[in-house]
């Protein structure tokens, strides 16, 4: 994502011309300082790649491409997802494990940035097959994983079961040593955390509910006189009836989608929901847990025909996937993949408020639009960050062997994600950068400054 590396570069142009950060740098040694930043921050320590040599249960062997790419270990040992998907490739991959270290400096994680991925539509392969391309996984990159060395996590594709799968691997691989704490996002009985697979979605709408309900309401008159355009977005929307449409619908979506539904703090009414196949719209409001009863029951999927809706008295219509993007609605939650809203469809963008649960769901291009248009956008970087969140708690519970209720865990997420946009949101609303750039400027400045204390800008 070249936007990604233009933002780091802007947020490090905005830190040199402040003369209070890093103050002992000064002239030729800061401007070499900086030019070091943007060398250690632009590129991963490590890529590492290899093909699976799987053989299937017809009895053919494939080979299938698979990445680990470490972007830093400044804070802590690599953290960061592991994705099954067909569009895997070695630049997205190390684009996201990049995400994940300024998304972990963020919100004040003990982690660096890691991503996986392996190069698979999983609706493709049984059961066995993939429990075999996780094992080969884990014995290819076992070197460089471990509790403390590179921790993987589900992610597009992946979930508890495959997470399962890999620690029982990397168990095998590695007798005698710890393992419990190898891989998050695993099954509650193989020492999983309550609440990790609600945790990215509920994360994602936290974040807006935080921002349009209490922290709008604490602050409503400051806000009414700046002339901040993204203020005067958010008070357009404060305390009305917000229509949302949900782009995607698998466990983010659906679980932002349902927080959504049943928040009593903003008034939402979802009127259409999408997947790979369809969308369903009902202008009056979407029954959103009829809808979530209906997937977890057709292997994820949406109904595609009246005759499912009906089977199911879900009041919609189906109508085409991706016109879900330029409904006429308050709210977009982008919960798919990547690059959804483009040069080709920004104009035709009627949303006003965008909340990123997918990573970079939004070009360059069209984001510096949308922004320019007072459009405000809780991004990837701040709204997601809640599944790393509570694999950190996982990380710790299965360290100390003791295990927190799904409340304790869901009340931690919330104060770690309250304490984050308490310090992004004041400078966001303040200054004329989007909420973007805030959130990077933020991460940036903890990664620099961590990097100069420990002498690497030498």
């Amino acid at each position: 994502m070249q936007k990604q590396q233009n933002i780091i570069e802007e947020s490090l142009k905005a830190l040199m011309e402040d003369e209070t950060f890093l103050p002992d740098l000064q002239a030729q040694t800061r401007e070499q300082a900086f030019k070091s930043l943007v060398a250690l921050l632009s590129t991963p320590n490590h890529i590492h790649k290899s093909f699976l040599r799987i053989t299937l249960e017809n009895g053919t062997i494939v080979r299938i491409p698979s990445f680990r790419v470490q972007h830093s270990d400044t804070v802590g040992p690599y953290k960061g997802g592991v994705r099954f998907h067909e569009s895997v490739n070695e630049g997205e991959v190390s684009n996201l494990a990049k995400l994940m270290t300024l998304k972990n400096a963020l919100h004040e994680l003990p982690f660096g940035g890691g991503k996986g991925g392996v190069v698979i539509n999983p609706k493709e392969y049984t059961i066995k097959e993939l429990n075999l391309i996780c094992k080969k996984y884990v014995q290819y990159f076992e070197d460089i994983l471990g509790p403390d060395k590179d921790i993987p996590a589900p992610d597009v594709g992946t979930g508890e079961r495959e997470m399962d799968w890999m620690m029982g691997e990397y168990k095998n691989t590695h007798p005698g040593q710890p393992y419990r704490n190898s891989f998050t996002g695993k099954s509650i009985v193989n020492g999983g955390s309550l609440g990790r697979r609600e945790a990215t979605g509920k994360g994602v709408y936290y974040t807006f509910r935080y921002m349009m309900h209490n922290y709008v309401k604490e602050n409503k008159k400051w806000l009414s006189e700046t002339e901040n355009i993204f203020a005067n977005t958010a008070l357009d929307h404060y305390e009305q009836k917000l229509t949302m449409a949900v782009q995607g619908f698998g466990n983010l979506g659906s679980v932002a989608a349902l927080e959504a539904y049943k928040c009593s703090y903003l008034q939402n009414k979802i009127v259409a929901v999408s997947d790979h196949n369809v969308m369903i719209y009902n202008e009056d409001g979407l029954d959103i847990p009829a809808i979530v009863k209906f997937t977890k029951e057709n292997d994820g999927d949406l109904p595609t025909n009246e005759e499912a809706l009906q089977n199911h008295d879900i009041k919609a219509e189906i109508r085409e996937r991706d016109d879900l993007l330029t409904l006429d609605v308050d709210v977009l939650l982008l919960a798919a993949l990547e690059d959804q809203i483009h040069e080709d469809n920004m104009e035709d963008i009627q949303a006003r408020l965008i909340i990123e649960g997918a990573n970079g769901p939004i070009t360059e291009v069209a984001d510096k639009y949308l922004a320019d248009k007072g459009v405000l956008i809780v991004p990837d970087i701040l709204a997601n960050a809640g599944g790393v969140i509570v694999s950190y708690y996982e990380w710790i519970q299965g360290r100390e062997a003791q295990f927190m209720t799904e409340d304790e865990v869901y009340q931690r997420l919330f104060d770690r994600m309250k304490n984050t946009m308490d310090t992004i949101l004041p400078q966001f609303f303040g200054d004329p950068f989007p909420l973007r750039q805030n959130s990077y400027i933020h991460a940036v400045m903890k990664l620099s400054t961590i990097m100069y204390r420990q002498g690497k800008l030498y």
